[in-house]
């Protein structure tokens, strides 16, 4: 029986040192075509999809909601700074298309089509996506700001092209826009 186990565990091992040295030498190789030109084979992507999901969803959890999403002062502000920061990868109510948003793989969320998750939104605003175009905002942004446009991500659902470019246009989305970014130190 000890004889089996050993021999079945042996298996096993030579097993996995011929899968890891296959993956190794499929790596060196260059033989998977890493050009945005051209989508990933199923099994990556998927695995690419399961592992953003996974990885989002359980560090966003612990975000805690800041109480003011629904204030229309912080909503002005993010309509301006998702205007100035977010519209050339995620598009605005009414774009069917930009030059950026056709040529990034994989190609951004068009965010004026739903209502996202704002734990999950934050996260990824702050900390960016790794091998996507999302860049880490909380590296230039303070939580604050980071915050104002989810609470405008809140509201993008439900407008379209017109009431967009008035909100943007407000008064009060250009001055709050005209404070600047974060203080450096700021929501670190």
């Amino acid at each position: 029986m000890a004889r089996a186990l050993a021999h079945y565990l042996i298996g096993a091992l030579i097993l996995l040192a011929v899968l890891v040295i296959g993956l190794i030498v499929f790596v060196y190789s260059g033989a998977y075509y890493i050009g945005a030109d051209r989508p990933h084979t199923r099994p990556v992507l998927s695995l690419m999809r399961t592992l953003r999901e996974r990885a989002i969803d359980s560090r966003a959890e612990d975000v805690q909601l800041p109480a003011d999403l629904g204030d229309p002062a912080v909503i002005a502000k993010g309509a301006a700074r998702y205007d100035r920061m977010c519209t050339g990868c995620h598009l605005k109510p009414g774009q069917a298309s930009g030059e950026l948003h056709t040529a990034l793989y994989p190609q951004p969320p068009r965010l004026a089509g739903h209502r996202v998750e704002p734990r999950e939104a934050f996260w990824v605003i702050k900390h960016g996506i790794k091998m996507t175009a999302m860049p880490a905002w909380g590296e230039v942004d303070g939580d604050e700001e980071l915050w104002s446009i989810v609470a405008f991500l809140q509201k993008l659902p439900s407008l379209d092209a017109q009431q967009y470019r008035a909100m943007v246009a407000s008064p009060a989305a250009r001055s709050r826009e005209a404070g600047g970014g974060a203080q450096e130190g700021e929501g670190q």
